[in-house]
């Protein structure tokens, strides 16, 4: 499985600026695994991306609210969701790159002997905004793992 895949390293980088990287390798049709999805941040205002995520969270359809969206908590899927809204999801081609995408908290054991692959990306100390981890923000929208 190492063989097959570029691993990206998550750890202090831009959650949105490394995701739109990851959508591009992958439409361009490698196999790509991020490690370390729930030290990726977000910068801006924490109560506004807390704000802003907990509304999309209670959107729900009036008549029958089993069809409403569902958002993940956890810190990999909520990641693997934002890298999905950089790919066209909708086409086949999307949905195929799509199946090649694997994201992990922490590392895992078949994965600790691969070199990651460096993404560029601004590092924390570079951003001159506030700033949150991701798992940060899950822990605040009800995540308790």
């Amino acid at each position: 499985m190492v063989d097959d895949y570029k691993v990206v390293d998550g750890k202090n980088k831009v959650v949105g600026r490394l995701a739109s990287q990851v959508a591009k390798m992958l439409l361009s049709g490698d196999k790509v695994a991020v490690i370390n999805a729930e030290y990726l941040f977000m910068s801006g205002h924490q109560r506004n991306i807390i704000e802003d995520y907990k509304a999309k969270l209670d959107l729900q359809d009036k008549a029958n609210p089993e069809h409403s969206p569902y958002h993940s908590r956890r810190a990999d899927l909520f990641v693997k969701r934002i890298i999905r809204g950089m790919l066209p999801f909708k086409k086949p081609k999307g949905k195929a790159a799509f199946k090649m995408l694997r994201v992990y908290q922490g590392v895992p054991e078949e994965l600790k002997s691969a070199k990651p692959i460096e993404v560029k990306t601004k590092s924390k100390n570079q951003i001159f905004e506030s700033t949150i981890y991701v798992k940060d923000l899950v822990k605040k929208l009800g995540y308790n793992k």
